[in-house]
């Protein structure tokens, strides 16, 4: 691999760059807005605000959208998903698994859907 490629690579990676297209893309697909651009601008500003802790991340779904998710997944409503349900159902909402520390047997609760998506 090039020296220019691996420093665009490392950029994207460091500035996460990634997953932030990703989100503002689901973001779009999602809210479907009649003005995409302003929309987006309204996003990133959230963004800004939200990691100067002076608002809100910009959500993809809320609560009732991520519980109604679980239980899809939940088939036998116990509560809890496999570790491999989870990795697909945030890969499945663009989500990156990649830096990801779960063990196969884990057991994933309600709460901790909530919390990684």
């Amino acid at each position: 691999m090039a020296a220019g490629e691996q420093e665009s690579r490392e950029y994207l990676r460091r500035h996460r760059l990634p997953e932030l297209l990703q989100r503002l893309g689901a973001l779009l697909l999602f809210h479907r807005p009649e003005r995409p651009r302003e929309f987006l601008i309204q996003a990133l500003e959230r963004v800004k605000a939200g990691r100067r802790a002076e608002g809100e991340y910009p959500e993809l779904m809320d609560e009732a959208n991520l519980e109604a998710m679980f239980s899809l997944l939940d088939v036998l409503g116990q509560g809890r998903i496999r570790a491999a349900q989870y990795r697909e159902a945030l890969n499945t909402l663009g989500l990156s698994t990649e830096d990801l520390e779960l063990r196969d047997d884990a057991v994933i609760t309600l709460d901790v859907f909530k919390e990684g998506v």
